[in-house]
């Protein structure tokens, strides 16, 4: 059974995954969405920090142990439904009311890197983990909307060269190149960004309301991306 704790500490709500290497599949999303609902639904909490139990690894994006078999014997209908599913955790996390921060504490590949892109602030831990994209090393094409939030999380120049070449960047190459907003050691990293996000208490609906017009172009992105784009791409797993 998938596990995705939260908790409340004052006005942030705290979700620590705690799936091993948190990797993507219908199980581990739909787990983080109830989250997402309840700490919506059932708190007034006014920022959100999302964290990871295992000791080296954020999340290592995509189980393509779960989506290889998937491909393989053309189940092109549960494919489909799983990248809008994987659309959706995306949506959620950008669009969410609450201010969001990624406390990156460990490796964040491929998808995993791609949904810290949807934060609204990352904190990476510096002693240990990569931010990495090796999906040009996979076979697996971005969708638009991906594409959309490593466009606006990361600078242009920075963000082709991981795409084209899947290089790793390190806690303190992240902070150089500004997509993360500090580096620091596990031990400290929930800390800092509980405590950053404690200053973020801002009214839902007005954040709400701003995301939705900043990020106007990214949602438009992940609508364009209807059953005939996602049954048109050609995946090399497995």
């Amino acid at each position: 059974m998938t596990r995705i704790d939260h908790r409340i500490d004052d006005t942030v709500a705290v979700i620590t995954l705690d799936d091993g290497e948190n990797r993507f599949n219908p199980d581990f999303i739909g787990a983080f969405i109830d989250a997402l609902d309840a700490i919506e639904n059932d708190t007034d909490a006014t920022a959100l920090v999302v964290t990871a139990s295992h000791e080296k690894i954020f999340s290592n994006g995509i189980d393509l142990e779960w989506l290889a078999p998937v491909i393989q014997r053309g189940d092109a209908a549960t494919a489909k439904d799983f990248f809008y599913l994987l659309n959706t955790l995306f949506r959620r996390t950008l669009t969410s009311p609450l201010l969001t921060v990624a406390a990156i504490s460990g490796h964040a590949f491929a998808g995993g890197a791609i949904w810290c892109c949807a934060f609204d602030f990352r904190f990476m831990r510096s002693d240990r983990g990569f931010f990495c994209f090796p999906e040009v090393d996979l076979g697996i094409p971005f969708l638009p909307g991906m594409q959309a939030l490593l466009n606006r999380a990361i600078p242009r120049y920075k963000m082709e060269e991981m795409v084209l070449t899947g290089s790793r960047l390190t806690a303190e190459e992240c902070k150089a190149h500004h997509i993360v907003s500090d580096a620091c050691g596990r031990d400290e990293l929930l800390d800092r960004a509980i405590a950053y996000a404690k200053t973020l208490a801002k009214k839902r609906p007005i954040v709400k309301e701003f995301k939705n017009r900043l990020h106007k172009e990214i949602l438009h992105a992940f609508d364009v991306e209807d059953a005939p784009y996602i049954e048109s791409e050609k995946f090399n797993i497995g």
